[in-house]
């Protein structure tokens, strides 16, 4: 004997499967949306390319180094500055000496930086030369004359400019130098930045 009324049994399964599958869709929709949005917005992400640096020979400037080096991390997403760890390879050499603040870059992302006394003698900002000179070893040229505004201005923008922060335009060529693939492939040549 069939039973009265089985399309509404059928009707009331298909319509229970069909918001099953909905719910399923959404959630997991809504997680997909949600690990996008974090990996798209989360800081130092594992997209970023990390250079080392070593103050070993930095000698007083040690502070005023990782202060320049926390300027840019805290400036771009795509490349970050960490301390070398003991017995490591840095990318960058980090050196005290008596002369005139200056980089050489020997690729993009690797080089020394001198962090010269005579600069500090005159009365320039420790913090700002360190950052300078990072910016030199993260591809940036000087801009020169510039203003206190511009990092890159470097001594250009006088002794009382202690402004250790990258202008939008410096930090958007950092941006564009490490993309999140690792380094640009845009050519690069070593030069000695003399500051």
């Amino acid at each position: 004997m069939i039973p009265p009324f089985p399309h509404r049994r059928i009707t009331v399964t298909v319509r229970n499967a069909v918001r099953a599958l909905i719910t399923v869709l959404v959630v997991a929709l809504s997680w997909s949306i949600s690990q996008a949005s974090a990996s798209a917005t989360s800081p130092g992400s594992a997209a970023a390319v990390v250079l080392t640096y070593d103050t070993s020979g930095a000698e007083e400037f040690v502070d005023a180094v990782d202060k320049g080096a926390a300027v840019w991390n805290d400036s771009v997403k795509n490349v970050q500055l960490k301390p070398a760890g003991s017995g490591d390879r840095a990318n960058i050499e980090i050196l005290a000496d008596d002369g005139w603040p200056r980089a050489q870059t020997t690729s993009l992302g690797n080089g020394t930086v001198w962090m010269g006394r005579q600069a500090v003698n005159e009365g320039y900002d420790t913090t700002r030369i360190a950052a300078h000179e990072l910016g030199h070893i993260l591809g940036l040229p000087d801009k020169k004359p510039g203003p206190c505004s511009s990092l890159m201005s470097g001594s250009s923008a006088g002794v009382g400019c202690t402004n250790p922060n990258p202008d939008a335009s410096e930090k958007a060529a950092v941006e564009d130098n490490f993309t999140g693939a690792g380094v640009s492939p845009a050519v690069f040549q070593p030069r000695v930045y003399q500051d």
